[in-house]
């Protein structure tokens, strides 16, 4: 028996999107309306990069800047490190390993539809593991 999950089998939609000029006050304001902690940055319309919670804190907290003067533009990650959802979740879980990031997102026809974080990959492989166990029980 072999089970393969796919990317598109535990990613979540929760995609957020703010402009490169916008504070980094107001990223963190949307973040904590949407409930996730990390939001696209997009230049134009376009996804162009990723600003974090943790990058809010080591990049401006810390370092005793303005949450109002600091654009997210000048502290995202760029390039947005992207998966397809066909993808195994190991592929994504290599991508996150190998770039140090927590989070890839996935991207069909050339759309952000949704984003694998090492949470959800990390849960969805734990219930599988579990199923797996409970399964050679009664085997």
């Amino acid at each position: 028996m072999r089970i393969s999950l796919k990317v598109r089998d535990i990613m979540d939609d929760k995609v957020y999107m703010v402009d490169e000029s916008a504070s980094c006050r107001n990223a963190l304001k949307v973040m904590v309306e949407k409930g996730v902690w990390s939001l696209l940055v997009s230049r134009e319309g376009l996804p162009v990069g990723v600003v974090t919670e943790r990058d809010i804190i080591k990049k401006v907290i810390v370092k005793g800047l303005s949450l109002d003067g600091v654009k997210v533009g000048e502290i995202m990650s760029s390039p947005i490190i992207t998966i397809g959802p066909d993808e195994p979740v190991a592929r994504a879980m290599e991508l996150m390993a190998a770039n140090d990031i927590r989070r890839v997102y996935v991207v069909e026809e050339g759309k952000v539809i949704g984003r694998v974080t090492q949470t959800n990959a990390f849960k969805k492989i734990l219930d599988l593991l579990m199923l797996l166990s409970d399964l050679t029980w009664y085997m």
